[in-house]
């Protein structure tokens, strides 16, 4: 072996006994400097002690210090090892600080009973909001009503393959069509829910209801009934998204091998065939790729239903985000909101992960 070639060999790092020990003593002491700072915290946001903490900032200063405190310590332990950990570690350490402490705080938050309005503050209330949750007709509504959104993103991909399919194709005003197919996914969903909802869809003076009458529909309340107001407020929603599902699968079909579709051809196959026995199959990661997005931003619809409707009639166009929203805004009620918002993350990360494994072993025949 040359001598350049010893330049790129790491050597093994002569670590001490003494060294280890260190670093461990670094990192468990820092965590249990940790656990004792939140602990002390918790019992005075509970009403058990008064260490005289004015807010949270200790415990934030004592993470920070067990998050340096891991990193020398795996330095001290692993040598080298440790060293290229700190290409990961860090950045891991800075997701957990975003997502897992912001999750353990809304844990807390959900068992507790915290109004705005109130001057007393948060207050511990067990499973008072649990309680609460379950006899809530209105928040079980809300959720019946997700699935009724859910469920239509099938119909939402139908219209989008076969327009990805049209765009795929040499037609005239090719390029044309696909930017006028992509303008409604350009607009923002406020911006739609008053230019279509609020005006256009206008009871007295908009035009669709105005052309309505003109056509023989007496009266042209697109919200007043529940089941109208659930089905145009899908349409409007399905009128913005289907662009984005459109484009993923426009960009399946470009990237799909040719050879396999005129092999197809050759062997006598008509377009319906093709469709079903080639071009489907070989679409299969791309479509459930768009349906699982999809399905992911029709969980959290919202803005449509706050602008259009507020929920109504009766709750019928609502959803669990604009449910918790309200929950927030005109009853200030930060626990039970909050409570609501984790238990509907619960249900989405289980309905998600079983639906991926459920379509995982269905594709396994065609993949």
């Amino acid at each position: 072996m040359s001598q350049a070639d010893l330049i790129h060999v790491v050597q093994p790092d002569d670590i001490t006994e003494r060294r280890k020990r260190a670093g461990r003593f670094l990192i468990r002491g820092s965590f249990l400097l940790l656990v004792l700072v939140v602990a002390a915290q918790a019992g005075q946001a509970l009403g058990f002690v008064d260490l005289g903490f004015a807010n949270w900032q200790p415990a934030m200063y004592a993470w920070i210090f067990w998050c340096v405190s891991l990193c020398v310590g795996q330095v001290l332990i692993r040598g080298e090892q440790g060293k290229r950990l700190l290409f990961v570690l860090p950045s891991a350490l800075f997701v957990v600080s975003l997502t897992v402490i912001p999750l353990l705080l809304g844990i807390a938050i959900a068992f507790s009973d915290w109004n705005l309005s109130s001057p007393d503050g948060p207050r511990f209330a067990g499973l008072g909001n649990i309680e609460r949750m379950l006899s809530d007709h209105l928040y079980w509504n809300a959720l019946a009503n997700m699935l009724f959104y859910s469920a239509t993103v099938l119909v939402e991909y139908i219209i989008a393959f076969g327009l990805a399919l049209l765009l795929s194709m040499e037609i005239r005003a090719r390029r044309f069509f696909r930017v006028a197919f992509l303008l409604p996914l350009m607009l923002s969903p406020v911006a739609v829910s008053w230019m279509i909802g609020k005006s256009m869809l206008e009871f007295r003076f908009g035009p669709v209801s105005q052309l309505a009458r003109a056509l023989g529909w007496q009266d042209p309340a697109f919200f007043a009934s529940p089941e109208l107001a659930r089905v145009t407020m899908t349409v409007l929603d399905a009128w913005i998204f289907i662009p984005f599902m459109m484009i993923m699968l426009l960009a399946g079909l470009q990237a799909m091998p040719t050879e396999v579709i005129e092999a197809a051809r050759v062997d006598g196959a008509t377009a319906w065939q093709s469709l079903r026995k080639v071009i489907f199959p070989l679409m299969l990661p791309v479509s459930l790729t768009a349906i699982i997005v999809r399905i992911i931003f029709k969980l959290k619809l919202a803005d449509l239903v706050i602008n259009i409707t507020a929920g109504g009639p009766g709750g019928a166009t609502d959803t669990v985000t604009s449910f918790i929203y309200r929950e927030y805004r005109d009853r200030s009620n930060v626990g039970y909101g909050t409570l609501l918002a984790i238990f509907y993350l619960i249900i989405i990360i289980i309905g998600l992960t079983g639906l991926m494994r459920g379509l995982s072993r269905w594709m396994r025949p065609y993949t």
